[in-house]
């Protein structure tokens, strides 16, 4: 174990940022104009996590005030991405769904990112990339449960 631990950890996630700082301008490059990274990764989580998420549920996971999502959404409503629709099993809540617009955009979204995928590809050896994603992996999947853990929510 290292001797700097807290260090290390710092340094990881400081590495871990700036990664995210660069991606996100290359995904709002590649954005229509009006849209930037959080409508394209509500997009993302409904694809990959669920449709039909209320918003509350929504901005608890994003860890964003709710108010925020509701920014987000209505952006994304106003170009027919998603849906809002009344929560059958509540009736004071709304539930989102995606279009086929937002799936479609999604997926061009992914396509368009396409080149920059390929830099990556000659630039650095994929077996070192893949091996290092369990362990991002594990390492979200546990900050998400202590998330969760501290908002009350299972």
């Amino acid at each position: 174990m290292p001797d700097h631990e807290p260090s290390l950890i710092f340094e990881i996630f400081n590495e871990i940022g700036i990664i995210e700082q660069l991606t996100r301008a290359s995904l709002e490059a590649r954005l229509p104009d009006g849209l930037i990274a959080p409508h394209f990764t509500v997009l993302n989580h409904l694809t990959r996590v669920k449709d039909g998420q209320t918003p509350l549920t929504m901005a608890r996971a994003f860890q964003v005030p709710k108010t925020s999502m509701t920014h987000t959404l209505k952006g994304l409503l106003a170009r027919d991405l998603v849906e809002i629709r009344a929560n059958p099993d509540d009736g004071r809540s709304k539930q989102v769904w995606l279009t086929q617009a937002g799936k479609d955009l999604r997926a061009q979204t992914i396509t368009d990112l396409a080149g920059d995928s390929m830099d990556l590809i000659k630039a650095f050896d994929l077996n070192r990339l893949a091996a290092i994603k369990p362990v991002l992996t594990e390492l979200r999947i546990f900050l998400d449960e202590r998330r969760n853990k501290t908002d009350g929510v299972d």
